[in-house]
Protein backbone atom coordinates (compact mmCIF):
# COMPACT_ATOMS: atom_id res chain seq x y z
CA UNK A 1 0.00 0.00 0.00
CA UNK A 2 1.61 3.50 -0.63
CA UNK A 3 1.90 5.93 2.11
CA UNK A 4 -0.26 8.30 3.26
CA UNK A 5 1.31 11.74 3.46
CA UNK A 6 1.72 12.39 7.06
CA UNK A 7 4.47 14.66 8.00
CA UNK A 8 3.48 15.43 11.80
CA UNK A 9 5.51 13.92 14.04
CA UNK A 10 4.44 10.64 16.18
CA UNK A 11 3.27 11.84 19.71
CA UNK A 12 1.17 9.77 22.57
CA UNK A 13 0.59 11.06 26.41
CA UNK A 14 2.30 9.82 29.42
CA UNK A 15 -1.28 8.36 30.65
CA UNK A 16 -1.63 5.66 28.36
CA UNK A 17 -1.56 3.11 30.48
CA UNK A 18 -3.74 4.75 32.79
CA UNK A 19 -6.32 5.52 30.37
CA UNK A 20 -6.36 2.07 28.98
CA UNK A 21 -6.90 0.53 33.11
CA UNK A 22 -9.41 3.31 33.33
CA UNK A 23 -11.51 2.63 29.73
CA UNK A 24 -11.64 -1.36 31.28
CA UNK A 25 -13.36 -0.28 33.88
CA UNK A 26 -15.42 2.15 33.37
CA UNK A 27 -17.16 -0.10 30.53
CA UNK A 28 -17.81 -2.61 32.34
CA UNK A 29 -19.40 -0.45 35.35
CA UNK A 30 -21.16 1.17 32.70
CA UNK A 31 -22.38 -1.74 31.31
CA UNK A 32 -20.96 -0.96 27.45
CA UNK A 33 -19.00 -4.27 27.48
CA UNK A 34 -20.05 -7.47 29.14
CA UNK A 35 -19.59 -10.36 27.18
CA UNK A 36 -16.13 -12.09 27.20
CA UNK A 37 -16.38 -12.36 23.50
CA UNK A 38 -17.16 -8.42 23.04
CA UNK A 39 -14.04 -7.82 25.98
CA UNK A 40 -11.62 -9.57 24.03
CA UNK A 41 -12.35 -7.95 20.54
CA UNK A 42 -13.02 -4.50 22.51
CA UNK A 43 -9.65 -4.86 24.08
CA UNK A 44 -7.93 -5.86 20.93
CA UNK A 45 -8.96 -1.99 19.44
CA UNK A 46 -6.98 -0.82 22.18
CA UNK A 47 -8.84 2.69 22.24
CA UNK A 48 -6.79 4.15 25.12
CA UNK A 49 -3.92 4.29 22.89
CA UNK A 50 -5.80 5.70 20.22
CA UNK A 51 -6.73 8.61 23.21
CA UNK A 52 -3.45 8.92 23.91
CA UNK A 53 -2.20 9.54 20.02
CA UNK A 54 -4.58 12.28 19.23
CA UNK A 55 -5.09 13.75 22.34
CA UNK A 56 -1.38 13.83 23.73
CA UNK A 57 -1.16 16.56 25.87
CA UNK A 58 -4.16 15.91 27.86
CA UNK A 59 -4.09 15.73 31.19
CA UNK A 60 -4.52 12.40 33.18
CA UNK A 61 -8.51 12.55 33.91
CA UNK A 62 -9.06 14.29 30.66
CA UNK A 63 -7.52 11.38 28.55
CA UNK A 64 -9.73 8.87 30.52
CA UNK A 65 -12.69 10.90 29.48
CA UNK A 66 -11.30 11.26 25.77
CA UNK A 67 -10.58 7.12 26.11
CA UNK A 68 -14.55 6.74 27.40
CA UNK A 69 -15.53 9.32 24.34
CA UNK A 70 -14.13 6.98 21.54
CA UNK A 71 -15.35 3.69 23.03
CA UNK A 72 -18.94 5.08 23.41
CA UNK A 73 -18.50 6.17 19.84
CA UNK A 74 -17.22 3.02 18.23
CA UNK A 75 -19.56 0.37 19.91
CA UNK A 76 -22.85 2.85 18.67
CA UNK A 77 -20.76 2.88 15.03
CA UNK A 78 -20.50 -0.97 15.65
CA UNK A 79 -23.79 -1.40 16.39
CA UNK A 80 -25.27 0.61 13.65
CA UNK A 81 -22.71 -0.86 10.96
CA UNK A 82 -22.70 -4.91 11.86
CA UNK A 83 -25.54 -5.32 13.72
CA UNK A 84 -29.34 -5.44 12.84
CA UNK A 85 -30.25 -2.28 14.40
CA UNK A 86 -28.20 -0.54 11.41
CA UNK A 87 -30.69 -2.02 9.13
CA UNK A 88 -33.47 -0.73 10.61
CA UNK A 89 -34.15 3.47 10.37
CA UNK A 90 -37.22 3.64 12.57
CA UNK A 91 -35.74 1.69 15.35
CA UNK A 92 -32.46 3.99 15.40
CA UNK A 93 -34.38 6.69 15.11
CA UNK A 94 -35.84 5.56 18.41
CA UNK A 95 -32.91 5.08 20.09
CA UNK A 96 -31.17 8.15 19.48
CA UNK A 97 -34.68 9.76 20.27
CA UNK A 98 -33.31 9.03 23.63
CA UNK A 99 -29.74 10.10 23.08
CA UNK A 100 -31.16 13.78 22.22
CA UNK A 101 -33.36 13.90 25.42
CA UNK A 102 -29.88 13.43 27.55
CA UNK A 103 -28.15 16.23 25.65
CA UNK A 104 -30.87 18.52 25.85
CA UNK A 105 -31.81 17.98 29.83
CA UNK A 106 -31.21 20.68 32.01
CA UNK A 107 -28.60 18.77 34.11
CA UNK A 108 -26.45 18.00 31.71
CA UNK A 109 -27.09 14.17 32.00
CA UNK A 110 -26.96 13.47 35.67
CA UNK A 111 -30.20 12.02 36.53
CA UNK A 112 -29.81 9.86 33.27
CA UNK A 113 -26.12 8.55 34.06
CA UNK A 114 -27.77 6.61 36.84
CA UNK A 115 -30.80 5.36 35.56
CA UNK A 116 -31.11 1.65 35.81
CA UNK A 117 -33.72 1.23 33.23
CA UNK A 118 -31.85 3.00 30.07
CA UNK A 119 -30.37 1.62 27.87
CA UNK A 120 -26.04 1.39 28.57
CA UNK A 121 -25.52 3.30 25.33
CA UNK A 122 -28.03 6.06 26.56
CA UNK A 123 -26.62 5.99 30.75
CA UNK A 124 -23.34 5.98 29.22
CA UNK A 125 -23.60 8.57 27.02
CA UNK A 126 -25.41 10.87 30.04
CA UNK A 127 -22.26 9.96 31.64
CA UNK A 128 -19.68 11.29 29.35
CA UNK A 129 -22.19 14.08 28.70
CA UNK A 130 -22.22 15.54 32.32
CA UNK A 131 -18.02 15.18 32.73
CA UNK A 132 -17.65 17.02 29.19
CA UNK A 133 -20.19 19.86 29.31
CA UNK A 134 -20.02 21.08 33.31
CA UNK A 135 -17.08 23.64 33.30
CA UNK A 136 -17.85 24.69 29.10
CA UNK A 137 -19.32 26.97 27.47
CA UNK A 138 -22.57 27.47 26.34
CA UNK A 139 -21.74 28.51 22.78
CA UNK A 140 -19.18 25.23 23.08
CA UNK A 141 -22.26 22.90 24.08
CA UNK A 142 -24.35 24.16 21.73
CA UNK A 143 -21.89 23.08 18.50
CA UNK A 144 -20.88 19.80 20.48
CA UNK A 145 -24.26 19.24 20.45
CA UNK A 146 -25.22 19.95 16.98
CA UNK A 147 -22.02 18.08 15.83
CA UNK A 148 -23.05 15.21 17.56
CA UNK A 149 -27.09 15.70 16.57
CA UNK A 150 -25.59 15.89 12.76
CA UNK A 151 -23.79 12.83 13.30
CA UNK A 152 -26.85 10.48 14.72
CA UNK A 153 -29.00 12.16 12.35
CA UNK A 154 -26.97 11.51 9.34
CA UNK A 155 -26.47 7.69 10.91
CA UNK A 156 -30.08 7.43 11.60
CA UNK A 157 -31.57 8.07 8.40
CA UNK A 158 -28.94 8.67 5.29
CA UNK A 159 -26.65 5.78 6.20
CA UNK A 160 -29.40 3.43 7.50
CA UNK A 161 -31.69 4.27 4.52
CA UNK A 162 -28.52 3.87 1.86
CA UNK A 163 -28.19 0.42 3.53
CA UNK A 164 -31.50 -0.46 3.60
CA UNK A 165 -32.28 0.41 -0.02
CA UNK A 166 -28.65 -1.24 -1.20
CA UNK A 167 -27.98 2.39 -2.12
CA UNK A 168 -24.10 3.54 -2.50
CA UNK A 169 -23.80 7.13 -2.57
CA UNK A 170 -22.25 9.26 -5.33
CA UNK A 171 -18.90 11.09 -4.58
CA UNK A 172 -19.64 14.44 -3.47
CA UNK A 173 -22.77 13.37 -1.11
CA UNK A 174 -20.04 10.75 1.01
CA UNK A 175 -17.47 12.98 1.33
CA UNK A 176 -19.92 15.63 2.69
CA UNK A 177 -21.46 13.09 4.84
CA UNK A 178 -18.52 10.91 6.10
CA UNK A 179 -17.59 14.02 8.06
CA UNK A 180 -20.74 13.78 10.25
CA UNK A 181 -20.96 9.92 10.60
CA UNK A 182 -16.74 9.88 11.17
CA UNK A 183 -18.28 12.11 14.12
CA UNK A 184 -15.00 13.32 13.62
CA UNK A 185 -16.31 17.19 14.33
CA UNK A 186 -17.34 16.04 17.18
CA UNK A 187 -14.01 14.63 18.10
CA UNK A 188 -12.35 18.04 17.19
CA UNK A 189 -14.65 19.76 19.53
CA UNK A 190 -13.28 18.06 22.23
CA UNK A 191 -9.71 19.88 21.79
CA UNK A 192 -10.93 22.60 23.33
CA UNK A 193 -11.65 20.25 26.52
CA UNK A 194 -8.54 19.13 26.49
CA UNK A 195 -6.84 22.22 25.54
CA UNK A 196 -8.86 24.20 28.28
CA UNK A 197 -9.41 26.88 25.20
CA UNK A 198 -12.79 28.43 23.86
CA UNK A 199 -12.52 29.47 20.43
CA UNK A 200 -14.83 32.53 19.68
CA UNK A 201 -18.22 31.60 17.47
CA UNK A 202 -17.20 34.46 15.20
CA UNK A 203 -13.30 32.57 14.73
CA UNK A 204 -15.27 29.19 14.80
CA UNK A 205 -17.46 30.32 11.90
CA UNK A 206 -14.79 31.97 9.52
CA UNK A 207 -14.26 31.10 6.25
CA UNK A 208 -10.46 29.91 7.19
CA UNK A 209 -11.36 28.24 9.99
CA UNK A 210 -13.82 26.20 8.25
CA UNK A 211 -11.63 25.44 5.31
CA UNK A 212 -8.73 24.13 7.93
CA UNK A 213 -11.27 22.32 10.00
CA UNK A 214 -12.66 20.18 6.72
CA UNK A 215 -9.31 19.41 5.43
CA UNK A 216 -8.39 17.94 8.59
CA UNK A 217 -11.54 15.77 9.14
CA UNK A 218 -11.36 15.15 5.42
CA UNK A 219 -7.95 13.77 6.04
CA UNK A 220 -8.76 11.78 9.16
CA UNK A 221 -12.34 10.07 7.52
CA UNK A 222 -10.66 9.09 4.25
CA UNK A 223 -7.49 7.25 6.39
CA UNK A 224 -9.84 5.35 8.17
CA UNK A 225 -11.73 4.28 4.98
CA UNK A 226 -8.35 2.86 3.67
CA UNK A 227 -7.51 0.64 6.42
CA UNK A 228 -11.13 -0.48 7.33
CA UNK A 229 -11.78 -1.30 3.97
CA UNK A 230 -11.40 -5.08 4.10
CA UNK A 231 -13.50 -5.23 7.35
CA UNK A 232 -16.34 -2.90 5.77
CA UNK A 233 -16.76 -4.87 2.39
CA UNK A 234 -16.54 -8.45 4.32
CA UNK A 235 -19.70 -6.88 6.24
CA UNK A 236 -21.06 -5.97 3.07
CA UNK A 237 -20.98 -1.96 3.80
CA UNK A 238 -20.78 0.09 1.46
CA UNK A 239 -19.96 3.58 3.06
CA UNK A 240 -16.58 3.45 2.26
CA UNK A 241 -14.86 5.98 -0.01
CA UNK A 242 -12.47 3.91 -1.46
CA UNK A 243 -15.47 1.33 -2.60
CA UNK A 244 -17.77 4.52 -3.56
CA UNK A 245 -14.64 5.37 -6.12
CA UNK A 246 -14.49 1.60 -7.12
CA UNK A 247 -18.34 1.82 -8.16
CA UNK A 248 -18.81 5.10 -10.04
CA UNK A 249 -15.33 5.10 -11.52
CA UNK A 250 -15.71 1.69 -12.59
CA UNK A 251 -11.96 1.15 -11.43
CA UNK A 252 -10.67 -1.98 -9.59
CA UNK A 253 -9.75 -1.93 -6.42
CA UNK A 254 -6.14 -1.06 -6.36
CA UNK A 255 -6.45 1.90 -8.82
CA UNK A 256 -9.78 2.67 -6.41
CA UNK A 257 -7.39 2.42 -3.26
CA UNK A 258 -4.41 4.02 -4.82
CA UNK A 259 -6.66 7.15 -6.02
CA UNK A 260 -8.55 7.49 -2.18
CA UNK A 261 -4.61 7.46 -0.94
CA UNK A 262 -3.64 10.35 -3.62
CA UNK A 263 -6.48 12.30 -2.70
CA UNK A 264 -6.07 11.88 0.79
CA UNK A 265 -2.39 13.14 0.89
CA UNK A 266 -3.31 16.26 -1.22
CA UNK A 267 -5.63 17.10 1.07
CA UNK A 268 -2.92 16.83 4.02
CA UNK A 269 -1.17 19.16 1.61
CA UNK A 270 -4.04 21.56 1.73
CA UNK A 271 -4.93 21.81 5.23
CA UNK A 272 -1.14 23.10 5.45
CA UNK A 273 -1.85 26.01 3.43
CA UNK A 274 -5.34 26.22 5.06
CA UNK A 275 -3.74 26.76 8.25
CA UNK A 276 -1.07 29.22 7.75
CA UNK A 277 -4.29 31.17 5.61
CA UNK A 278 -5.90 30.69 9.21
CA UNK A 279 -3.22 32.16 11.18
CA UNK A 280 -2.81 35.17 9.25
CA UNK A 281 -6.69 36.02 9.03
CA UNK A 282 -6.86 35.85 12.44
CA UNK A 283 -3.54 37.15 14.41
CA UNK A 284 -5.06 38.39 17.40
CA UNK A 285 -6.28 34.28 18.01
CA UNK A 286 -3.27 32.88 17.86
CA UNK A 287 -3.36 31.67 21.73
CA UNK A 288 -6.66 29.65 21.14
CA UNK A 289 -5.76 28.98 17.36
CA UNK A 290 -2.11 27.26 17.69
CA UNK A 291 -3.70 24.51 20.24
CA UNK A 292 -6.57 23.99 18.60
CA UNK A 293 -4.37 23.36 14.99
CA UNK A 294 -2.07 21.16 17.03
CA UNK A 295 -4.70 19.24 17.78
CA UNK A 296 -6.02 18.71 14.23
CA UNK A 297 -2.45 17.76 13.44
CA UNK A 298 -2.12 14.92 16.79
CA UNK A 299 -5.59 13.81 14.85
CA UNK A 300 -4.21 13.47 11.36
CA UNK A 301 -1.12 11.77 12.53
CA UNK A 302 -2.63 9.29 15.75
CA UNK A 303 -5.47 8.35 13.88
CA UNK A 304 -3.00 7.33 10.54
CA UNK A 305 -1.07 5.44 13.19
CA UNK A 306 -3.87 3.89 15.16
CA UNK A 307 -5.58 2.76 11.70
CA UNK A 308 -2.33 0.97 10.51
CA UNK A 309 -1.55 -0.83 13.71
CA UNK A 310 -5.05 -1.72 15.20
CA UNK A 311 -6.30 -5.32 15.62
CA UNK A 312 -9.71 -3.78 14.71
CA UNK A 313 -8.57 -4.16 10.76
CA UNK A 314 -6.29 -7.13 10.46
CA UNK A 315 -7.77 -9.83 8.38
CA UNK A 316 -7.88 -12.76 11.28
CA UNK A 317 -10.43 -9.87 13.10
CA UNK A 318 -12.10 -9.05 9.79
CA UNK A 319 -12.83 -12.61 9.36
CA UNK A 320 -14.48 -13.51 12.45
CA UNK A 321 -16.40 -10.28 12.65
CA UNK A 322 -17.81 -11.08 8.76
CA UNK A 323 -19.00 -14.48 10.07
CA UNK A 324 -20.41 -13.81 13.76
CA UNK A 325 -21.03 -10.08 14.78
CA UNK A 326 -23.69 -11.34 16.97
CA UNK A 327 -21.01 -13.04 19.20
CA UNK A 328 -19.57 -9.45 19.52
CA UNK A 329 -21.98 -6.95 20.03
CA UNK A 330 -23.89 -6.17 22.86
CA UNK A 331 -27.35 -5.29 23.22
CA UNK A 332 -26.20 -1.34 24.52
CA UNK A 333 -28.58 0.52 22.42
CA UNK A 334 -32.18 -1.32 22.71
CA UNK A 335 -32.46 -2.60 26.07
CA UNK A 336 -30.87 -2.29 29.71
CA UNK A 337 -29.48 -5.32 30.74
CA UNK A 338 -27.21 -3.88 32.90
Amino acid sequence: MPDILNPFPYRVSPHVEQARAHLGEWTRRIGLVRRDAARRRFEKADFGWFAAMVYPTADAERLELMAGWFAWLFLVDDQLDDGRVGHSPEQVKEVFAGMRAVLGSADHGAAAAVDPELPAAVSSLADLWLRSSSDATAHWRRRFVQHLDDCLTTAATWEAGNRHAGIVPDEETYREKRRHTGAIYVCMDLIDIVERIDVPVAVYESREFTAALEAACNVVCWTNDVYSLEKERAMGEVHNLVHVVEHHRGLDRDKALAHVIGATSAETELFLARERELLRAHPGHTAVLTPYLAGMRTWMRGNLDWSSRTKRYEAAEVADDSRRPDAYLETVLTRAER
